[in-house]
């Protein structure tokens, strides 16, 4: 897409937006456009409010999407405690609570390394999860989307229609499924170039488009 005129006009354009009023996003966000940057998106904390650093070409919906991949990876940044299997299997007790009434049931929730391909998997006939120690330290609710996704299949094995209408009952489904389409996205991509003085100055999260 080419780049708006305005966008052209100055090396930096700013806007600012409102996140959410709770949680750890409830700062103001103030999006900062440059047509010197070309591919390369980032976010730091400044005071009480988040900026955020993008191309000068993106497009809204492109802005919007990339602000809340950069709020999550920040906030992934910032809370960095790791459950442990025990606690991950009082997570998944609770949410098979919430979202399916108790009903998907497993013998064994816990963490592996040997998945690099996978967020998680499920084997039904033993009741077993394991979830990719990739997700540890991001959001939670990325953490709990994985955990209903396989709670889901000691329900319904397959992925046809009557599984994803078991995952509507977790309310946050598209957004966690974004944010792991963003963390593979930036995972294919080649390393970003040094960061300019702004980025060094407050150290924050960067990735490329």
């Amino acid at each position: 897409m080419p780049a708006d005129p305005l966008h052209r006009a100055t090396n930096t354009q700013r806007s600012t937006t409102s996140p959410p009023p709770s949680g750890p996003r409830a700062s103001a966000v103030e999006v900062r456009r440059s047509a010197r940057r070309r591919r390369t998106v980032s976010a730091y904390r400044e005071g009480d409010r988040t900026v955020v650093l993008i191309p000068a070409r993106m497009s809204e919906a492109e802005e919007k999407r990339w602000v809340n991949v950069m709020l999550d990876k920040l906030a992934a940044q910032e809370s960095k405690r790791v459950l442990g299997d025990a606690e991950l299997a009082e997570r998944a007790e609770r949410l098979s609570e919430q979202c399916f009434d108790g009903r998907a049931r497993p013998t064994s929730v816990r963490w592996v390394t040997n998945q690099n391909t996978r967020w998680g998997s499920c084997t039904p006939s033993e009741g077993s999860i394991r979830l990719s120690h990739r997700l540890q330290g991001m959001p939670e609710y990325v953490v709990d989307y994985v955990l209903v996704h396989e709670l889901a299949h000691l329900l319904v094995p397959g992925h046809g229609p009557r599984f994803w209408r078991l995952l509507e009952a977790y309310p946050r489904t598209e957004r966690a499924r974004g944010y792991l389409e963003g963390v593979v996205a930036a995972d294919r991509l080649p390393p970003h170039l040094p960061a300019a003085r702004e980025e060094r100055e407050h150290p924050g999260v960067s990735t490329q488009e």
